[in-house]
């Protein structure tokens, strides 16, 4: 069967969970969904046909919406209209493979680009016959998270195989960073089928913010306590008990921490409850404060305010927050893990902690202070907190925009569909 491409790429997003619609900090929400939305939006402006696919979790919502800058949204009626976690949909996944194979019978795109394991089930599925090259974006790996969770891992039993298959049968794995790529190589995932292209940030939503936090070295101020924020959403791997034990040695500073439902729900989470307690037994909780959920356009100005941001999660696959700090000039103090490794640069743009509580090893040979210590000399030394401010927000601009990650998957896109317009070419 021949194609004739059009001028403009057809690009079909499968996310069969993060909807771009959904409210950020709850479990199964986070940064896969600004991924989705932010690269749909890029690759819309550039003129591209762009439609997400994304599983119906509401009966009231429509089938075809346009969102954002032309984005075709389709909510996929696979299983239940109703929210699930994200650990349960895979039954579902047959469903979703074979209403996207309707759809693309339809209007064939020139690819599908599919975010995590169990949209590249259904996105494969629904590809088969029609030549459409898929490429798989996992956002995280089973593997890493079977290491680091153990018998906490709710993920299906199949997922390590069904991801093993997946790198084997898609036209290409987009790995957000180095330490994917070692994964992937493990996994059985060829060198040659992997590429590798990091998530953004908007540099001019997340920009430095005129607050309370100079931009150049400066005393500290004595008048108010120094402000150390974590962002998140509220689940234990994310590392906030080890930023609430870390405040107990840092006495002249208050950690925030934004995440999880709104403010007036968090005494019905317990993940917050838990917290609440850690700080309680540990003599911090007057210097402790729950935002909750923050909207987005209030994070700018949130990040800017603070003296310092903490990212310690005990893995992360890539890790949004770091770049967004950074790109509002904030320095960052992150657990030497995931793709904290590549967009931290440890001694330059922040500091880099083991991530284990007693500090553990770093790259380099360093180790060994604790958290609270790591945080203290920081603040304390407000010319430091200066300098990795300003090479964090030029990092950024140089490495982690989302026009600079949609230029590198148009690029993957073009190779693996032979489509001109992805490519670049004009017909």
């Amino acid at each position: 069967m021949t194609y004739t491409y059009s001028a403009r790429g057809r690009i079909a997003m499968v996310s069969e969970h993060a909807s771009p619609l959904a409210a950020l900090g709850g479990p199964d929400a986070g940064g896969q969904n600004v991924y989705v939305a932010r690269l749909a939006e890029q690759l819309a402006a550039r003129g591209h046909e762009v439609t997400v696919y994304t599983r119906r979790d509401d009966p009231e919502l429509p089938e075809r919406m346009t969102i954002g800058d032309g984005v075709r949204l389709v909510h996929v009626t696979a299983g239940p209209a109703t929210h699930m976690p994200k650990d349960e949909l895979l039954c579902h996944m047959p469903e979703f493979g074979d209403r996207l194979a309707a759809y693309w019978h339809e209007e064939r795109p020139d690819v599908a680009h599919a975010h995590f394991w169990m949209s590249g089930t259904a996105a494969l599925a629904g590809a088969a016959g029609l030549g459409v090259p898929v490429v798989q974006t996992f956002h995280a790996l089973g593997t890493v998270k079977r290491r680091y969770q153990g018998a906490a891992d709710t993920s299906p039993a199949e997922r390590i195989a069904v991801e093993r298959r997946i790198g084997r049968e898609c036209a290409r794995v987009l790995a957000t960073c180095s330490d994917e790529v070692a994964e992937l190589g493990a996994m059985g995932v060829p060198e040659n089928r992997i590429s590798v292209v990091p998530c953004g940030v908007d540099p001019a939503d997340f920009a430095p913010v005129i607050g309370r936090r100079s931009d150049t070295a400066r005393a500290p101020d004595r008048d108010r306590r120094r402000q150390v924020l974590t962002v998140g959403r509220l689940v234990p791997r994310k590392g906030f008990d080890r930023a609430i034990r870390a405040m107990a040695e840092i006495p002249d500073a208050e950690l925030l921490i934004a995440g999880g439902p709104a403010h007036d729900l968090l005494f019905a989470d317990p993940e917050a409850e838990r917290l609440r307690k850690i700080a309680a037994d540990f003599g911090v909780e007057d210097r402790v404060r729950l935002l909750g959920g923050v909207d987005h356009d209030d994070m700018p100005r949130l990040m800017s305010e603070a003296d310092l941001v903490l990212s310690v999660p005990s893995y992360e696959p890539f890790g949004i927050v770091p770049i967004e700090a950074m790109a509002c000039r904030t320095p960052v103090v992150a657990t030497a893990v995931g793709g904290q490794l590549d967009t931290v640069v440890d001694g330059v743009t922040g500091t880099w902690v083991g991530s284990d509580a007693e500090g553990g090893a770093v790259p380099g040979g360093r180790g060994g202070d604790s958290l609270g210590r790591v945080v203290r000399d920081l603040l304390g030394d407000p010319a430091r907190l200066a300098r990795y401010g300003a090479a964090g927000r030029r990092r950024v601009l140089g490495h982690y925009t989302w026009s600079r990650v949609a230029d590198g998957i148009a690029g993957v896109y073009g190779d693996v569909s032979g489509a001109p317009s992805l490519a670049g070419g004009t017909r």
